[in-house]
């Protein structure tokens, strides 16, 4: 490992590995499908540069054939690495999708800081880079980025207040996303689809076999670095309303227990729908999601009727929705879980 040095006067300082491990590892608490976690990072210390890849190894065939889950993941990943950044005093320039002849590559973030200004160890004022936010905004966040965990337990049944909603849809906008709470009967409505999904899902041995692939039980929950593990199932559901994804039917059996009785469900969604946007919902997801979890709120991710193609567009809000619905939200107050595994970040990080 090269140590890092501070910049000669007059010139940029770039990111050495020691900080771009940090950076990369709070990228990698982001949450993403089936938890396979399929990024890959590469550090250009020429330039102080890192590229983010899609990992296809690590995709879900049948459970998300065109890569939009993918996406997502790898755009909160993105925003947990901004965050990171901001908190280490760094700017990052993030450019989605920079090559188009290279579709893996999905983003590349610039990380940059100026030498510290003459004097007393004040630093020099760092003007955000033309249409990014200022770094500072972000530096809140950071102390959420490990503390953010999806949460398959049943949530008290207590409304989320007004303001906290308006929080969360406030920082679905700052992504260039759109977060809306749907009325009683849409929420039935979503409910309904999920159940449909689930459904299908229990039926289709190719999401079966994704499933399988991804599950950890017994010795191997203990011993994981990726997959969903049995301590983070949850309990079964007692009335048999499809709240979350029901991994606990593919593990051993589980305790039952009831689950709130009127669900409070966001929906996430985007004007377009191409592999940029997907990218950009998964930098709003995890805004949204770090932005609850620093206000005492509990979230799990409902995405099984948005990977059916003909039940998605029905799980649109018809009065205020987005045009494409990229994520559903179920929020409220649960109880304390442990974090799901992360890879260790010398298998996923390459420094050049």
């Amino acid at each position: 490992m090269q140590p890092e040095q501070p910049a000669p006067s007059g010139r940029r300082e770039t990111v050495g590995e020691e900080t771009a491990r940090s950076l990369v590892r709070a990228a990698t608490a982001a949450p993403s499908m089936h938890n396979a976690q399929p990024w890959r990072f590469r550090l250009l210390r020429a330039s102080g540069t890192i590229e983010l890849r899609a990992d296809l190894g690590r995709v879900l065939p049948h459970t998300d054939p065109t890569g939009r889950g993918l996406h997502i993941g790898c755009g909160a990943a993105v925003f947990n690495l901004r965050v990171a950044a901001a908190g280490a005093g760094w700017d990052a320039s993030v450019r989605l999708l920079p090559a188009p002849e290279d579709p893996r590559l999905l983003a590349t973030i610039g990380l940059d800081r100026a030498a510290p200004a003459p004097g007393p160890g004040r630093p020099r004022p760092r003007p955000a880079p033309a249409g990014h936010e200022d770094p500072a905004g972000l530096i809140p966040l950071g102390s959420a980025v490990f503390r953010r965990h999806t949460n398959r337990f049943p949530f008290r049944d207590e409304p989320v207040h007004q303001v906290l909603r308006a929080q969360l849809a406030d920082a679905a906008a700052r992504e260039g996303a759109q977060l809306v709470f749907p009325d009683d009967w849409h929420t039935r409505n979503v409910l309904e689809l999920t159940r449909d999904a689930e459904g299908r899902d229990a039926a289709d041995p190719g999401r079966l076999k994704d499933l399988d692939r991804w599950t950890r039980t017994g010795d191997a929950a203990g011993a994981a670095v990726d997959g969903v593990p049995e301590y983070a199932f949850g309990p079964r559901q007692r009335d048999g309303h499809r709240v979350i994804r029901d991994f606990a039917g593919r593990g051993p059996d589980r305790e039952a227990a009831g689950f709130e009785a009127a669900p409070q469900l966001a929906l996430l969604g985007t004007t377009e729908d191409r592999p940029f946007d997907w990218l950009r919902a998964g930098e709003a997801l995890e805004r949204v999601l770090l932005t609850a979890t620093l206000r005492g709120l509990s979230v799990s991710l409902t995405s099984q009727a948005l990977e059916w193609e003909d039940l998605r567009p029905p799980v649109r809000d018809p009065v205020g929705g987005a045009g494409f619905v990229q994520m559903v939200l179920r929020i409220g107050y649960g109880p304390g879980i442990p974090a799901t595994p992360r890879r260790p970040v010398d298998e996923v990080l390459e420094i050049v």
